[in-house]
């Protein structure tokens, strides 16, 4: 058998009094892609950090080429030759792409630096990912996806011999996630070990050898990607059966019109956007990377400068502000909960309340109202944190979901539209997502779900709308809500449907 190039061995970790992991060991092996996979929480991210270096173990031993090492930080671990490929970009925003590919480990002629190696290098790397972005462009001024883009060339110019991708596809298209493991591919031959963690399960089994399971912070189960179905991964990861991962719907529609759009035009995004939403539907919105979803609904919400009517209840309404929307009973939840959701730097507590501060401010703020509004938040969304003084940053994706979810309903809306979901959410709390999203359709809230995951909004829809280039090209329902007939009409290649609003 192979040796490991890195490996754990029966690693534990605590944060003072309270463990995080238990008896982990697992191993990387040359030329091996070895998915670990498990919900938020499971402790994946704590055991990629040990690996590469910005942990250390609480007891237990990291192993390279066979031998106990303690690398004393991520740089001595980069040094060895082990990169970490953080979820969270670790780039550097005021500085432009060549400079953050090359930060800490800048190419020298003599006492100068040499730019033209640097340049030619950083083309290379970016040409390798076929991603066409400016290397003098400012890191602050890229888009999300491009920003991943420049952290795996990062990586690849480390000539790193072990390679932790945390969540690396998360933020991209089908195509660049493609272009992604086709580099995946071309390290694996030439030998790396590559560990790869993903909640898109599919992802798993194209790009992996081996797949390992944790839950709750220990390892559960560990063996070959052909041996497991996705199924099964998932039902390792949550400890039950997930066959039925999408709620039915138990109450026929009414008619009643919650929300009416017309002629919606945001400028440079959308153009002349027309639909209805009655009382208590889930209504989805597909469309490829482009279409102007997100851009449609934030014009929507006054987010984005907007012209059309809107209706709200049978009541034309005048929205001017997020602030005039959210009075009117319609908030929207946006797909980027860590930039613009969340303040990441504060407590749970001051991010519940702080879109409803005049609940809780008459005129002084209470807080044993605001602890009490936590309280009932953290039992009904199933918030689950170390303590109650966190940090929201040091929450788990999905728990930093969910309070962004506690968050938008605390203003108690009638019409909620929620912007990606489940992105970079384990599959235990994105069925917690849908069942949530469910309740509210049962309870009259109408909702709108924007979503690059076709199963998530074919599943969890009782009609989708399919936009392209800033229009609605056509509406499927019923036995019509299949992915082909969505991808056709995202591509423009059928007229429009039945299930478009008039």
């Amino acid at each position: 058998m192979t040796a490991a190039k890195l490996s754990l061995s029966a690693v534990n970790r605590s944060f003072g009094p309270v463990q995080i992991l238990f008896d982990v060991s697992i191993d990387l092996l040359p030329g091996e892609v070895h998915a670990l996979i498990g919900e938020n929480g499971a402790g994946k991210s704590t055991t990629m950090k040990i690996m590469s270096g910005y942990l250390a173990p609480s007891s237990g031993e990291v192993r390279l080429d066979g031998k106990a090492m303690v690398f004393g930080g991520s740089q001595a671990a980069e040094s060895r030759g082990v990169v970490l490929i953080h979820q969270e970009f670790n780039l550097a925003d005021q500085l432009t792409v060549e400079q953050n590919v090359f930060l800490g480990r800048e190419l020298r002629r003599g006492l100068f630096l040499d730019k033209h190696a640097m340049r030619a290098q950083t083309v290379a790397l970016l040409d390798r990912l076929h991603c066409r972005v400016d290397p003098d462009a400012r890191v602050r001024d890229i888009s999300n996806s491009d920003k991943q883009m420049v952290e795996i060339a990062k990586a690849l110019g480390r000539d790193a011999q072990v390679l932790i991708m945390d969540e690396p596809t998360a933020v991209l298209t089908n195509r660049e996630a493609e272009v992604l493991f086709e580099q995946v591919d071309r390290l694996r031959k030439e030998g790396v070990a590559i560990l790869f963690t993903s909640h898109k399960l599919d992802e798993v089994k194209r790009i992996s050898d081996r797949v390992t399971v944790m839950r709750d912070g220990r390892v559960v189960q560990s063996g070959p990607t052909s041996a497991m179905t996705e199924d099964a991964m998932a039902n390792a990861m949550v400890g039950r059966e997930m066959s039925d991962l999408f709620p039915k719907r138990v109450s026929a529609l009414g008619q009643d019109i919650a929300l009416r759009v017309r002629g919606l035009t945001v400028p440079r995004y959308a153009d002349d956007v027309s639909f209805d939403l009655r009382r208590g539907e889930i209504l989805g919105i597909a469309g490829l990377v482009g279409s102007g979803r997100t851009e449609t609904m934030e014009g929507l919400v006054a987010l984005r400068r907007h012209t059309g009517q809107v209706e709200i209840e049978g009541r034309p309404v005048t929205i001017r502000s997020p602030r005039d929307a959210q009075m009117q009973g319609l908030v929207y939840l946006t797909e980027d909960r860590k930039g613009r959701g969340l303040v990441l730097n504060m407590g749970m507590r001051e991010n519940l309340t702080l879109q409803s501060l005049g609940q809780f401010a008459k005129p002084f703020l209470d807080r044993k109202a605001e602890e009490t509004a936590l309280d009932k938040a953290v039992r009904d969304f199933d918030i689950r944190a170390p303590s109650r003084a966190v940090r929201v940053r040091n929450l788990s994706g999905g728990n930093q979901q969910k309070l962004l979810i506690a968050k938008i309903m605390q203003t108690g809306p009638r019409i909620v539209i929620i912007d990606e979901p489940t992105r970079g959410i384990d599959i235990g709390t994105k069925q917690q997502i849908y069942d949530f999203i469910h309740r509210l359709s049962a309870q009259g809230v109408s909702v709108i779900v924007i979503s690059s995951e076709l199963p998530e909004v074919i599943g969890l829809a009782d009609r989708v709308l399919v936009m392209r280039q800033g229009r609605i090209t056509g509406g499927v329902e019923g036995p019509q809500k299949t992915e082909d007939a969505i991808v056709r009409l995202a591509m423009g290649l059928e007229a429009r449907t039945k299930g478009e609003a008039a």
